[in-house]
C-alpha cells in the first residue's frame, strides 16, 4: 500500500467525502479524532475508541516528550503498541501546548524554550525536534511546527507569526525528508496560520504549497475568537489550500462547529470536548447536551440520549448514569464518554451520508435548529 494518499468520493458544494488510504488503515473523511493526549483517549479502552467508529485518533508531542518521554516510547516498540492502538495516529507538534501550559518560554528563530508544567525542568522545543520526537513516537501523520498567537495580537505580530511559521515547515520538511523511524509510513502537514486575515491566510498557503506537503491544517482558530468569526475565516481559508489534499482544521469543536466548518470543506477534527465532557457529566444528544447530573434525571427511566445504538444507551437509564456521576463513580465518566464517543462518530457518518446523498444543507440546517433549540 502507498504511503499516504487522499481520494474524494463526492463533494456537495464545499463539501468533500472521501477517503485517506495509509498502511495501517483508511480514514473515512470527514474524519473526527479522538484526542488520545498523554497515549490514552480518556476513560475508554482503545477497543471501545474503535467500536465507536473513530479511524484515527490524535496524541500529544508535548506531554509524551515529558512523561514517559520520547526515547522511552520508541524503545517500548512505538507508540501503537504501548497503548495498544492500530490504527492510524496523528500527533500534533506541541507547539499549541508550549504556548498555552508552558511558563517562562522564550521564543527564538530557533524554537522555543520553556519549562515543564510538571516539575519546572527546561526543554527546547525546534521544528527538528518537534519531528523527531513524533517519529519516535511513530506518528503517522506528523505536523509541522508553527507559531501560535491570539487573533487578539496586532497584525504585524500575526504576520510575524506566520512567516515564522513557514520558515519553520521549510525546516521541519527537511528534518522530516532526512528519514529516520518509521519514515517509510509517515505523512506531513502543514499548518496554515495567519489569524482572521485574508492577505495572511493566502501568503501562508502559498508559502506551504511551494514546500509540499500531504495534508494542510487551518491553524490559530478555535481559540476564543467565536463561531461567526470563525466561521468567517472558514469561508475563505480552505479554499486556499490544494483541493486534492486533506484539509485538516485543529481543535474544533462542537458539534454545530463541526457541521459547518464541514460544510465550508473541512476533512479533518480534532477537539477534547467529548471526553473532557464526559467527565464532567455532560452529554451531547441531537437535542443540544445535557448535564446528567442534574437532579431531573434521578428517577428518568431514558437512556441518555433515546435512539441512540451506543453500548451505554443500550444498557442503562440516565437514573443509574446520574447516580454514577454525582457518586463520583468510575463508571459514570466511562459511560459517558463511551456515548459522547458515538455520538461525534455518528455524526460524522451522516455528514458522509448527507454528502454522498447531495443533500448537506438540508441536514445542516436540520441538524442545527435541532441542536440549538
Amino acid at each position: 500500500m502507498a504511503r499516504f494518499s487522499f481520494s474524494i468520493s463526492a463533494t456537495d458544494g464545499r463539501a468533500r467525502t472521501g477517503t485517506i488510504r495509509m498502511q495501517r488503515g483508511e480514514i473515512r473523511t470527514p474524519a473526527f479524532m479522538p484526542v488520545g493526549t498523554a497515549a490514552t483517549v480518556k476513560a475508554v479502552k482503545p477497543e471501545g475508541v474503535r467500536a465507536s467508529g473513530a479511524d484515527i485518533i490524535l496524541g500529544n508531542t508535548y506531554h509524551l516528550m515529558l512523561r514517559p518521554g520520547a526515547e522511552r516510547v520508541s524503545r517500548l516498540g512505538g507508540l501503537h503498541r504501548f497503548m495498544g492502538w492500530d490504527r492510524p495516529i496523528l500527533t500534533d507538534s506541541g507547539g499549541y501546548q508550549v504556548m498555552s501550559l508552558s511558563e517562562l518560554t522564550k521564543l527564538t528563530e530557533e524554537g522555543v524554550s520553556f519549562a515543564s508544567h510538571l516539575d519546572g525542568t527546561r526543554h527546547m522545543l525546534s521544528p527538528e525536534r518537534s519531528v523527531e520526537i513524533q517519529r519516535l513516537l511513530g506518528s503517522d501523520i506528523v505536523m509541522q511546527f508553527d507559531q501560535l498567537v491570539p487573533t487578539t495580537v496586532s497584525r504585524d505580530e500575526q504576520a510575524a507569526a506566520m512567516e515564522r511559521s513557514i520558515r519553520w515547515a521549510r525546516r521541519s520538511r527537511e528534518e522530516f525528508d532526512r528519514g529516520g523511524e518509521h519514515a517509510e509510513q509517515a505523512a506531513l502537514f502543514g499548518i496554515q496560520q495567519g489569524a482572521l486575515d485574508e492577505e495572511l491566510r493566502r501568503r501562508s498557503a502559498d508559502g506551504l504549497i511551494e514546500i509540499g506537503f500531504d495534508g494542510y491544517a487551518v491553524g490559530g482558530l478555535a481559540v476564543g475568537e467565536g463561531q461567526e468569526a470563525m466561521f468567517g475565516c472558514l469561508d475563505f481559508a480552505p479554499q486556499q489550500l490544494p483541493v486534492d489534499k486533506p484539509r485538516y482544521l485543529m481543535g474544533v469543536g462542537k458539534p454545530d462547529d463541526i457541521v459547518g466548518a464541514v460544510q465550508r470543506g473541512i476533512d479533518m477534527f480534532d477537539c477534547v470536548l467529548p471526553t473532557r465532557s464526559g467527565r464532567t457529566g455532560q452529554a451531547f444528544t441531537a437535542d443540544g447536551p445535557i448535564n446528567i447530573r442534574n437532579a431531573r434525571f434521578a428517577d428518568d427511566r431514558e437512556p441518555v440520549e433515546p435512539g441512540c445504538p451506543c453500548p451505554t444507551c443500550s444498557t442503562f437509564e440516565r437514573a443509574y448514569v446520574h447516580h454514577l456521576v454525582r457518586s463520583g463513580e468510575i463508571l459514570g465518566a466511562m459511560l459517558m464518554t463511551e456515548h459522547n464517543l458515538w455520538f461525534y462518530q455518528r455524526l460524522m457518518q451522516r455528514l458522509r451520508d448527507a454528502i454522498g446523498d447531495h443533500r448537506l444543507d438540508a441536514f445542516a440546517t436540520d441538524f442545527v435548529s435541532r441542536y440549538r433549540r
